[in-house]
């Protein structure tokens, strides 16, 4: 047999012993989330996975409108909650690039007569929750619509927490002041900053702020309480930490321009996931709105996200070029364990997964992250 046939049916059984490994892993996927959505009671649940920017594997599962039956794809559109802060953060490092913004310079100089206890406070405080700034401010309504600003006004009066830059505290406060110096130093409200330099360019067609007025067809209705299983309330007002819609597929792009310099450079990647380094030199595992960490050997930047109706998880490990990202539309759900139910399974298949610790060890979850 020729040389150049032989190769050509050596390639051949390889690429069909893959595809029948990729198979039976979906179906061994199709049974982990369907075990997992029957455990949790979660009415509806999309799912992507993203190897090397190409997605390997796209599915939703269950009710996305349980009262009109209308079953979950890849395209529903979720709230992604907390997962939006990468986006915000993304915006403040698009100016960086764009040398009109600086990471240590005060936020005092954007905002409106700020308290003198906030003028040590950097943009690089906020980006890594090591501000000591309170969590929420006390002048935030989900029921009430009001610009940005007044809301960060409302929490001029509370004390700091904590010195700038002794320890990390997980806050909303600080993203709402991002997403303002956004809005001050380019001249646009934010999420259209966001939509002109991420999601149109990027082809995210199915991401839209929470408050938006279009009609999305394909939208999950948001669910709380497992038990009963009640329609959430919508929020009216927009949270800059919790800010947007988006759909897996969406998602998906967004990974994938995480590869090369489209959007971000790949200095400008490797500072936002680099951990933030403490006033006494110790480091916290969160970079700029990501949460950084190691799981069965392999590197991981991720980010949770939660309100009323949704949780979402983006779980990237860079080093394997492996994304996972679960979307869901029950606020009383886990879907860390869904995200790394599967990381362990796709990491598996392509020979890095380490062995699992021992039971009293955690190293997928080295620090709890609220949403």
């Amino acid at each position: 047999m020729p040389a150049m046939q032989t190769r050509a049916s050596c390639w051949l059984v390889v690429a069909v012993a893959f595809a029948a490994s990729l198979a039976a892993q979906s179906d061994d996927v199709d049974e982990f989330i369907r075990a997992q959505m029957r455990a949790q009671n979660i009415p509806a649940l999309s799912l992507a996975i993203v190897k090397d920017g190409q997605v390997v594997k796209a599915q939703g599962y269950g009710l996305a409108n349980r009262e009109r039956k209308i079953a979950a794809t890849p395209d529903t559109v979720f709230k992604i909650a907390s997962v939006s802060k990468q986006f915000i953060a993304a915006g403040i490092m698009l100016l960086v690039q764009d040398g009109k913004l600086r990471l240590d310079e005060p936020i005092a100089k954007y905002l409106d007569q700020p308290p003198a206890a906030w003028q040590p406070l950097t943009v690089r405080h906020l980006l890594t929750h090591t501000s000591g700034l309170v969590r929420e401010a006390p002048g935030f309504s989900a029921t009430r619509i009001q610009a940005d600003a007044d809301v960060i006004r409302s929490a001029y009066r509370t004390p700091l927490q904590f010195a700038p830059g002794t320890r990390y505290e997980y806050g909303n406060l600080s993203y709402f002041i991002l997403a303002e110096i956004v809005r001050v130093v380019s001249g646009v409200a934010w999420p259209e900053f966001l939509h002109q330099r991420i999601f149109a360019p990027l082809g995210m067609t199915s991401t839209f702020p929470t408050n938006t007025k279009a009609t999305i067809a394909n939208r999950a209705v948001g669910y709380v309480d497992n038990d009963r299983l009640r329609v959430a309330d919508e929020w009216p007002a927009l949270r800059a930490s919790g800010a947007f819609l988006s759909t897996v597929l969406d998602l998906a792009k967004w990974d994938a321009a995480l590869y090369g310099d489209s959007v971000l450079q790949e200095s400008t990647r490797r500072l936002m996931w680099t951990p933030v380094t403490l006033n006494d030199g110790t480091t916290y595992p969160y970079g700029f709105g990501w949460q950084l960490g190691m799981f069965r050997g392999q590197r991981y930047v991720r980010h949770t996200g939660g309100m009323p109706g949704a949780r979402a998880m983006f779980l990237r490990f860079p080093d394997a070029r492996l994304t996972v990202i679960v979307l869901l539309n029950l606020d009383d759900a886990d879907p860390l364990a869904i995200a790394d139910g599967l990381a362990t399974r796709y990491l598996q298949t392509s020979g890095r997964l380490k062995p699992a610790p021992p039971p009293d060890a955690s190293p997928g979850r080295p620090v709890a992250c609220p949403v």
